[in-house]
């Protein structure tokens, strides 16, 4: 059973960085598309950023491209989100989310009911 866990989440000025990690374990990381998802309140999920199961692709929506960086490290199970730039708009609680398999050098808009896995959350808060 893939099990995922985020870390990083904290309070941050309008303007300053965070970057958020995801710890995987339970299989070969190399095998999954990651996805990045946030909500908020009252809200549906948001797919903010993929990377395929090379790391080669990568995708973000409109809401966060040219701040946000995706990244993974396979051999170490790990997968980044390295956030600039940030706004109070992007207050949020950040997913990250795995799903079997995958194009080798790219991966589609991220869609929250194609991911099977999901970790349990980091709070992200922006504001002054």
């Amino acid at each position: 059973q893939l099990q995922l866990v985020e870390s990083g989440g904290d309070l941050v000025q309008p303007g300053g960085s965070l970057r958020l990690s995801c710890a995987v374990s339970g299989a070969d990381l190399y095998l999954y598309t990651i996805g990045w998802f946030r909500q908020t309140p009252g809200k549906e999920r948001e797919g903010i950023s993929c990377i395929s199961t090379s790391g080669v692709g990568t995708k973000y929506a409109a809401s966060v491209q040219g701040r946000f960086t995706i990244a993974r490290d396979n051999a170490n199970s790990m997968v980044y989100l390295q956030m600039n730039s940030l706004k109070p708009e992007d207050t949020a609680v950040y997913y990250c989310a795995a799903k079997y398999g995958g194009p080798f050098d790219s991966c589609p808009d991220p869609r929250s009911w194609e991911y099977d896995y999901w970790g349990q959350g980091t709070q992200v808060s922006v504001s002054s």
